[in-house]
């Protein structure tokens, strides 16, 4: 039996009680929000498992830390913060731990001469993700947040603490190899 998820404020108050009931907020909070942190986290790490294990992780973030949020921003940042902190935590611990660093460029598949003209919409796309997976981390993620989330930069600015400045140039930049990027797929 599927049970009706209450408005944000109720959560919260739930969430703050020292009693079962804050166990219970925190259910719903994993019951909404469970499946996007999935699909966000799993773009920024590319693995199942490791993304589950952040995933866990995020959720007992929010358990230890439920009284430091205050409701100054909406619970959907406050829980998008964690999750991109921890996952972060995550890339930079695996960088360390590499021999390969995280933007070094991957091996590129060469369209022979005999597909020109009848590129799918497919191909495009594997490309694109090509493209966006060879970014520095840091643009990767702006550019998923604008282009898979259609967040405005502000949004961005919350969930990463970043400054819209920088966000936006970021943006630019990502976009500029994404381009160049395609440009020389589509040519070859």
């Amino acid at each position: 039996m599927h049970q009706t998820i209450p408005d944000e404020a109720t959560i919260i108050t739930y969430l703050h009680r020292e009693d079962a009931t804050s166990q219970l907020a925190l259910g719903w909070i994993i019951e909404q929000h469970s499946k996007r942190l999935y699909t966000t986290i799993r773009r920024w790490v590319k693995n199942h498992e490791d993304t589950n294990d952040i995933l866990q992780e995020v959720f007992l973030k929010i358990w230890k830390n439920k009284h430091q949020f205050q409701g100054n921003s909406a619970l959907f940042s406050w829980i998008y913060r964690i999750a991109y902190n921890e996952s972060m935590y995550f890339l930079k611990k695996e960088q360390r731990h590499s021999a390969v660093e995280l933007d070094s460029p991957l091996m590129t598949f060469q369209p022979s001469s005999e597909h020109f003209g009848k590129i799918t919409p497919e191909e495009i796309s594997t490309w694109l993700m090509e493209a966006v997976n060879e970014l520095p981390e840091k643009q990767r993620m702006v550019f998923e947040y604008k282009y898979y989330d259609d967040l405005k930069y502000e949004e961005i600015a919350n969930l990463t603490g970043g400054s819209v400045g920088g966000l936006k140039a970021n943006y630019f930049h990502a976009v500029q190899k994404i381009e160049t990027f395609l440009k020389t797929k589509l040519n070859h």
